[in-house]
Parts: C-alpha cells; structure tokens; sequence
C-alpha cells in the first residue's frame, strides 16, 4: 500500500519544495536521519546548481530531489521505497482532516471525526455480538457464531486499547 508520505502532495515534497525554493535545506533536512544528511545535502547542493540552467533542467532536478529525500526517509524508517506517488490520491478522510487541522492549528473537527468513527465502530461491533447472543441452545452453528463474535470484540478492543495505551 502506498504511503501519503510517498506522495507529491506529501509532508515531505512540501517541506523539499520550500527548501528549494528558499535556497535553506533546514526545511527538509529534518525529514532524514543524521547519517543520510550528508547525502541529502550533497543533492539539494546538486539540484540548486542544476535548476539554474532551464525551466526543464529545474523540473528534473526538482523531482530527483523529492525522491531522494522521500527515499531517504523510508529507507531510514525500515520501509521500502517504491518511487513517489502522484498528488491527489485518495487517501481516505484522515490526512485530508488532518492537513486541515495542521493548517488552522485547530483539532476539534478531527477529533470528533475520530471519536464518531470509533464509537460508530465499536457499537455496530458490540450490536452484532448482541444480535448473536439469543441464540437457540440447541443450534450449535449458532452458538459459535455468537461465541466468535464475542471473543473477535474482546479481542478487537482489547488490542486497541493496548495499542494506544503503548502511544
């Protein structure tokens, strides 16, 4: 599954381009480990050379440039780095909402977004467990099914629940 961080309209090209277009690489450098900032600063020194030559020479240089940084970070995370992904990707409600919380500085709207989602979740999960419970006694089928629903819901919240209790 591709990442919003590989991506042209991602947290990383932004800070890349603002980078670049300031002539600072503080904006970027943060992205990459101490040990790969050497590298990083040797192609943004490379791309700021290059963009001076054409309106094609600086596109190309750019885009070499984000997709070193962008490489750089995910190798440094662990993860595999498959090429940069074009902006505009559905990535589903989250990073839409929480762009918009980054930029208005504001989380509220995110948070109810969240806490809805995971009520919403949670209770149609807790319903179903419900719905199986009055079982008939005789039905064995039956009985599993309720018996599977209600161990996968201890399951389910119990695993998030740790899961955010780690942070």
């Amino acid at each position: 599954m591709a990442s919003y961080i590989e991506s042209m309209d991602g947290p990383i090209v932004k800070a890349a381009e603002t980078a670049l277009d300031m002539e600072n690489i503080n904006y970027v450098i943060p992205f990459v480990s101490s040990k790969d900032s050497g590298e990083l600063k040797d192609a943004f020194e490379k791309t700021l050379s290059v963009r001076e030559l054409s309106g094609e020479a600086a596109e190309l240089a750019d885009f070499w440039f984000f997709e070193t940084v962008v490489r750089l970070h995910r190798i440094n995370n662990g993860n595999s780095y498959n090429g940069l992904k074009p902006a505009g990707m559905d990535w589903g409600p989250i990073i839409p909402k929480l762009d918009k919380a980054f930029e208005t500085e504001k989380i509220d709207e995110f948070l109810n977004f969240l806490l809805n989602f995971i009520q919403e979740d949670i209770r149609s999960r807790f319903d179903d467990v419900l719905f199986k419970k009055d079982y008939d006694i005789n039905d064995v089928e039956d009985a599993r099914d309720y018996i599977n629903s209600m161990l996968e819901f201890v399951d389910y919240t119990q695993k998030f629940y740790k899961y955010i209790e780690k942070g």
